[in-house]
Formats: C-alpha cells, structure tokens, sequence
C-alpha cells in the first residue's frame, strides 16, 4: 500500500486503486482499474477528512488514518461529498477508530447516512455557501445537486484553493505510481475520463453545467476529484473538458453503429462508410453493437454528432443488443445529433420502424433517405446508403450542424 501522498499545504491523499473490480456499478468495465480518492485536511486546531473508500478496501483506508490518529491529530470532521457507497462505505470504519467524529453533508447527505448505515452519528448539516473553521484554514461548501445524485456537493479549501469535487471531474482508471495530470501522461486517461463522464455523468448535463457556473467565482488552485488524477498543473482542463462535453460540444466525425446477425446490415454500414471517407472526415467510428460494451459506443456517440444506426430485424423488432444502446441513449439525454437509420428484414420488418422512433423519441435531426433492404442489400439498396452518408456529410458541414 502506497503511503499518504502530499496534495498541498496540509492537505493528504489517502485513497486506494481498485484492480479487482471487473464492472463499475456492477454495470461498465474497468479494463484500467479505478481509483477511490479519499483526502485529509489538517488545520492548525482540527483535521477533517473527505470523502472515505469503498468498504472492500476499508482495511487499507483505516491503516492511512490510524497513522493521524496514533500522531495524537484531533480528527474532527468526515466531510461527505457524494453518499455512493464507493466513496461512503468505510464511514463505519472510521466511526469505530474516531469516536465523537462528526459526519458533515447537506439534508440529503444526512438522511442517506442513516438509510444506508443506521450509525446514529453526531451529524452536521451544511447548506450552500456554509463553513467549517480548522484553525487557519476554512472549508467551504457548495452545494451541487444531481452531479450525481441529489446529495452531491463540492468542498473547497480556502488556504491553498483545493477543490475536493467529489465525482465531477472524474474519471476511471487506476493512479499506478503518479496522482497529479503533471506526473502522468494525460492522454492515456482522456479516453476513460470521457467515457466515465458520458456513462455515469452525462445524463444530468444541465446540473453539471449550473455546478460549474456555481463554482466559477473560487480561485481553484487544484481540482481533486474522488476519481482519476488530481489536477495541480491545469485545472482548469478537467473543468472546461466537463463544460464543453456538458454543452453537447462535438468533434467532426460520424459513429456507425449496427446489429448483424448474418453480415448484410453490416455490408450497409461499410458501404455508407466508404462514402463519407471520400467526403473527407477522418473520424469515423464503426460497432458491432454485439461485439462492443455499449459504454464505449456512448462515449464515441457524445463524442461525435454525427450518427448511424443500423439493425436487422429480429423477432418483429430490433437486434437485442440494439435494444440496449437505444435505451441508454434515450437515458443520455442527448439533443440535436444528425441520425441516419438503415437495416434489413427477411419477411416482416420493424427493425428501423423502432430505430425511426426512437430519433423522434430522442429529437434527433433525422437524415434522409432511411433505408430498409429486404433479406440481403441490392445495389439500390447500397445506392441508398451511399445517398444517405452524402447528406449526412453535407449536414454535418452546415452552418450550426456540426457541433461545437
């Protein structure tokens, strides 16, 4: 177990990395592992703690503590930024080593800590904008709801400008000898970051972009998140990556998502493929939605406004794992991205009726001609996707089409 990683003046990284883990909320893949990033605060009088680990990794958590403790440092205060049990399951723990310690968070933290544990702690309820006085040093709170969940809020240390930003600007993957964004290559976790953001995040985009605002006004030295790196060198990066990810900013570029079961809904998405390469962009993602956790086909979609889906037919409906991707997009809350939908069908249809629902469901810019082969794709067929990658690429090129 590492030790207890200096963050600034007073202020220490106690958190742990998490390689066991195979799915994050039982839910999206951790190929790279995840890190719980807990902190302690020392004040001339007091220290306060932030946020705890996931209770499987309590041991190591209790180990780093216990060294403040044993030192004859006054633990006064658990701050608790976010109440998922990721970050909120080693609070008994730390209850049996600091008797008398105090549980700090809003009215929602404060019901949540005895729906969840039933400890009957001395609690502190804060509300935006209240303090905590450690000697020499202020903790001050703001609250950012449903950034998240509808307890979640952010802590700032007044002192050296640290923002404790529980999950907002997050990210997965595990912290393997460097904490900061300047002793890490940055770009290894850009990927991960973004795909935490679009999976677990992004579907409450609005109250990231109002948390944000709400902290516009701090001088932010340093951005510690509960998850990935913490940013000394450039803070300002993570927030303004969150911000423009929150806005629906985009990259030219197109996904092309489909579900085959014999290859010709797939020999639809080559051909339409081919033809937006011949009209320039680059940027052009391709999914076998039954090969690919759908969690990496969101965080390309957010990534890019331009999109198609293709399905077969199956049993009057859609491809089941098209099934699954329409749901989370629906769920992501995703506005104004340019859709075209293809398929194929042997005797019935229904495949691209439900993909032509759920863009008007999700009030998409549906991009003409939708197009539908019966059994395998004809040349006409073909034509048709090749017609519809054209328009596509060309709305992607108007004015105000293309993202930010």
């Amino acid at each position: 177990m590492p030790d207890a990683v200096k963050v600034s003046e007073g202020i220490y990284w106690l958190g742990v990395n998490d390689r066991q883990t195979r799915l994050f909320e039982e839910l999206w893949p951790l190929p790279n592992g995840v890190s719980y990033n807990a902190y302690l605060v020392e004040g001339t009088e007091r220290c306060a703690l932030i946020d705890t680990v996931k209770g499987s990794f309590s041991a190591d958590y209790r180990e780093r503590v216990a060294q403040w403790v044993s030192a004859g440092r006054r633990i006064e205060y658990l701050v608790i930024n976010h109440m998922e049990p990721d970050h909120s399951g080693s609070i008994k723990t730390l209850v049996e080593l600091c008797p008398g310690i105090r549980l700090v968070g809003n009215e929602h933290t404060v019901r949540m800590i005895e729906d969840f544990y039933r400890l009957g702690a001395d609690t502190v309820e804060v509300g935006d904008g209240d303090e905590i006085d450690l000697g020499g040093r202020k903790l001050v709170f703001r609250l950012t709801p449903m950034v998240h969940w509808p307890e979640t809020m952010m802590t700032f240390d007044s002192r050296t400008g640290t923002l404790f930003s529980g999950d907002a600007f997050g990210g997965f993957g595990t912290l393997d000898g460097g904490i900061f964004d300047d002793e890490v290559n940055i770009e290894f976790y850009q990927d991960e970051i973004r795909r935490y953001f679009t999976n677990i995040v992004g579907r409450f985009s609005a109250m990231v972009v109002k948390a944000i605002d709400k902290v516009r006004d701090l001088p932010i030295a340093v951005v510690a998140p509960t998850h990935g790196p913490i940013w000394r060198r450039d803070p300002s990066r993570i927030i303004e990556a969150y911000a423009s990810w929150s806005r629906h900013e985009t990259e030219p570029g197109v996904v092309i998502v489909y579900g085959s079961m014999y290859g010709n809904t797939e020999r639809m998405a080559d051909a339409a493929a081919r033809v937006l390469s011949e009209r320039g962009l680059k940027n052009i993602k391709i999914f076998n939605a039954s090969h690919t956790h759908v969690s990496y086909m969101i965080n390309e979609i957010w990534r890019f406004r331009g999109l198609l889906l293709g399905s077969c037919t199956y049993n009057l409906g859609l491809f089941p794992p098209m099934i699954e991707l329409l749901d989370k997009l629906r769920n992501s809350n995703l506005r104004g991205w340019l859709v075209g939908i293809f398929g194929t069908y042997a005797w019935s249809g229904g495949g691209v009726k439900r993909l032509r629902e759920c863009a008007q469901e999700c009030g998409w810019k549906l991009v003409e001609p939708v197009v539908e082969a019966r059994c395998a794709p004809k040349p006409e067929d073909l034509r048709g996707c090749r017609e519809l990658a054209v328009n596509l690429a060309a709305a992607l090129d108007a004015p105000g089409d293309g993202g930010g």
